[in-house]
């Protein structure tokens, strides 16, 4: 029997973007590309280069939650490094996201918790607060909310608001199983798509002489 949690092998950030999930801005990458999370949303947001409600939100954290915090695109200071990342592998967590930076980054490769962040940074964060735990965000560009489902990978992350989870990954399982059939179309010698001639019907495209 099969948990909420389980990560499916074939599940990708971009089959679940193409039907529908919200897509993070670009600048969010793995810090080891082989990296993969699936999880509920733990959302935090801070003001810039200060983890005060980070160190507030690991105290509440579940296991299996993945913590997205909203450092505002911050990358002068580092909002989490060895230390917290440590902590939030030990409280369970699947992984952090982060539209900031974050430090020790061989470190946190070595720990193995999936980190994505939009960059590093030496210098280190402030402690004076303000910021949100548990309350709606948007991150980097996409909104979460605390039990929607985050999944990451090479290509980014995207989120899956709660009452689509099943919608969306029957869509994205769908789509997989399409693409799937097209590959076993090309290997047998079938190099046009289907469609490619209706569309073309449709567009401009000016095409010159060969």
């Amino acid at each position: 029997m099969t948990s909420a949690f389980d990560h499916p092998d074939w599940l990708a950030s971009s089959l679940l973007a193409d039907v529908g999930a919200y897509a993070l801005s670009a600048r969010i990458k793995p810090l080891d590309p082989a990296w993969r999370l699936w999880g509920p949303a733990l959302p935090v947001s801070v003001p810039p280069g200060d983890n005060l409600a980070i160190h507030h939100a690991l105290t509440l954290c579940r296991a299996g939650e993945v913590l997205v915090i909203d450092a505002q695109a911050y990358l002068e200071r580092a909002v989490m490094g060895g230390i917290m990342t440590t902590q939030s592998k030990a409280a369970g967590l699947a992984g952090v996201v982060i539209d900031g930076a974050i430090r020790d980054s061989l470190e946190l490769v070595g720990l193995g918790l999936p980190v994505f962040a939009a960059g590093t940074h030496p210098a280190g964060p402030s402690k004076k607060g303000d910021g949100s735990v548990l309350h709606p965000i948007v991150c980097a560009g996409a909104p979460v909310r605390a039990g929607d489902w985050i999944h990451g990978d090479c290509d980014g992350v995207v989120v899956v608001p709660l009452e689509r989870r099943d919608e969306l990954l029957a869509a994205a399982h769908a789509k997989y199983l399409r693409e799937r059939e097209r590959m076993a179309a090309i290997a047998r010698g079938e190099l046009k798509p289907a469609w490619l001639d209706a569309d073309l019907a449709r567009a401009a495209i000016a095409v010159g002489a060969r």
